[in-house]
């Protein structure tokens, strides 16, 4: 009886702590994410009065598309830009009419953020946009650099040198159609949000209309958790970004607003640089195509 009395006790143990451990499994899983900062919008505007910094490309000489193709990352005051990052795995949508876009097979990222550019003839190019009215860095699509309906069809890559705690960005989808010739539908742009260690935060996804399209993002608890951010479209007329908003300072809990908004000052800041043989050889320029 002793021996029954003690199995059903010690069975009745092991139901626990089975549950138990259940139970503490299913909370270590749901707790990554869980744990994880959320990534919330924030408006534009808001973060233009909030944040210390845009990189808006002007350091580079103004030309017309299709501009400076990249061959490396561009290097501004704590930022970078450039494809994608290590580890992820760069993909091509095709759609029905035959248009191609880059996508991404795998969004993660190996850590720590590390920038790629490329494939040859692709990459990033920075060059005088219309509807800015400035340089603005076009991400090149399948079709490379030197046809048009490669301009704006490719993925852009940005890297922070200190995690934010918000960031914003402008992207222009076309130009205006008064005659409305062009196709009604528009295409949408999608911001993969990236931490430190590579993990994807949030993959946020905005409808674009003809001309700006103003994309602001932060963390819930407004602690510095974003790191990095890749740009995808599918516009049918592809796209351009610009005034890319960010702090430079490296920030301790939460974000504090700065009355400040300076344009970022790279390294290309000297354009005699750029046009010598020394100039990292990052800049090919091409004339202007149809």
């Amino acid at each position: 009886m002793t021996s029954l009395c003690n199995l059903r006790y010690y069975s009745a143990i092991a139901r626990r702590c089975g549950v138990a451990a259940l139970i503490f499994c299913t909370a270590i899983w749901a707790g990554g994410p869980a744990q994880a900062d959320s990534i919330l919008p924030r408006p534009y505007e808001v973060l233009r009065q909030e944040l210390d910094r845009i990189e808006g490309f002007e350091a580079w000489p103004a030309r017309p598309e299709p501009g400076h193709l990249l061959s490396a990352p561009h290097r501004g005051d704590g930022i970078r830009v450039a494809s994608h990052f290590t580890g992820q795995s760069p993909a091509i949508l095709t759609q029905q009419t035959g248009a191609r876009f880059d996508t991404l097979a795998t969004a993660r990222a190996l850590p720590p953020l590390q920038l790629e550019t490329g494939p040859p003839d692709q990459g990033i190019a920075i060059a005088q946009h219309r509807g800015f009215g400035s340089n603005a860095v076009f991400p090149i699509g399948p079709d490379g650099f030197a046809a048009l309906s490669g301009r704006g069809e490719g993925s852009l890559a940005i890297l922070f040198d200190h995690d934010q705690a918000a960031v914003g960005l402008l992207v222009h989808a076309d130009y205006a159609d008064p005659l409305g010739t062009r196709p009604a539908p528009r295409g949408t742009v999608e911001v993969i949000v990236l931490g430190r260690d590579g993990h994807v935060l949030a993959r946020p996804v905005t409808g674009l209309s003809s001309g700006l399209t103003a994309l602001g993002f932060g963390t819930a608890s407004g602690a510095p958790a974003i790191a990095g951010l890749v740009v995808l479209n599918t516009d049918p007329g592809g796209i351009a970004v610009d005034d890319i908003l960010y702090s430079r300072a490296a920030v301790m809990g939460r974000m504090q607003q700065s009355p400040l908004n300076r344009r970022a000052v790279s390294w290309h800041a000297d354009r005699r640089a750029i046009l010598s043989p020394h100039a990292w050889k990052t800049a090919q320029i091409l004339p202007l195509q149809p």
